[in-house]
């Protein structure tokens, strides 16, 4: 018998927190052209995207062959970039693992956006393990904590709840955490409503005052989008996790994504955050422009 879908403390009309993931590492122009990789094109889609109603932006860099980097100064140019084009926006770095090695995926850190990922353990991807080891997973939030950064808490696995709320405990976070399901991702968690449904359940029994997001990579987009919002979280689309409107037509910009997920949002009597809205959701500051 499938679980009964969990009651949550977020109301359903509260305002949904849209997080835009503009071009990740993996995608590039041979599967959409509308993936942008250069600096500009970036700080370009995301505006749209912005406009159309994103209150987070997660933001990976690329070097001039379109291949993942994690070099500081192109952070730097890109959060530049960001903060006079879409004031208020939530900036969110990636610290996955795909960008470099070891430490140097903090490497950015110093630059203090609002936010940055935090992958807690280690599980398979497609064709590699991707790996968190205890000791990078704790510098990695100690760098976070010591420049006021929030972590944005992946989840891959049911153990990465468990570590958040551990880590929560031993204050590493500095505010409330924010934590976000991933599921899609070939040899990691398929998507499964049971298993959200346990997920959400596991995180408001062990980690009460968190907000929630999930994220759902290529077809599953789609479907996480519609569980998250129905169930009053926070939600995640953009061309990094999908290239694909539908099964035959690409998407055409990481806005266009975005105003589907605005769409379900308005069927679910739910609006689009603010900027604003979407910092007093999470407990972060106002940030002014360049």
């Amino acid at each position: 018998m499938a679980a009964e879908p969990v009651q949550h403390a977020q109301k359903p009309q509260d305002p949904c927190i849209i997080c835009v993931a503009i071009t990740g590492s993996v995608t590039g122009k041979h599967h959409n052209p509308a993936v942008p990789l250069s600096i500009s094109e970036q700080i370009e889609s995301t505006h749209e995207a912005f406009e159309a109603g994103a209150s987070i932006v997660h933001c990976h860099v690329r070097d001039d062959d379109g291949a993942p980097t994690s070099d500081p100064q192109r952070f730097a140019l890109l959060q530049q970039g960001l903060l006079k084009h879409c004031p208020g926006l939530i900036i969110q770095f990636s610290t996955g693992g795909r960008s470099g090695a070891g430490r140097e995926r903090g490497g950015m850190l110093p630059l203090r956006p609002d936010m940055a990922s935090l992958t807690v353990g280690s599980n398979n991807f497609p064709t590699r393990i991707y790996e968190n080891s205890p000791d990078l997973v704790d510098w990695l939030s100690l760098e976070m904590l010591a420049h006021d950064i929030r972590p944005e808490v992946e989840i891959f696995d049911l153990s990465h709840i468990f570590k958040a709320a551990e880590m929560q405990a031993a204050g590493r976070f500095n505010g409330p955490p924010h934590v976000q399901f991933v599921m899609g991702v070939k040899n990691a968690m398929p998507l499964d409503r049971d298993v959200f449904d346990f997920y959400l359940e596991t995180t408001r029994r062990l980690l009460p005052d968190a907000t929630w997001c999930g994220a759902g990579i290529g077809r599953d987009q789609s479907v996480m989008n519609e569980w998250c919002v129905a169930a009053g979280g926070h939600a995640r689309t953009g061309l990094e996790d999908n290239v694909r409107m539908d099964k035959t037509t690409l998407a055409p910009s990481n806005a266009a994504l975005v105003r589907r997920l605005v769409e379900i949002c308005h069927a679910h009597n739910r609006a689009p955050a603010t900027p604003a809205e979407a910092r007093t959701l999470l407990h972060l500051p106002e940030r002014k422009a360049a």
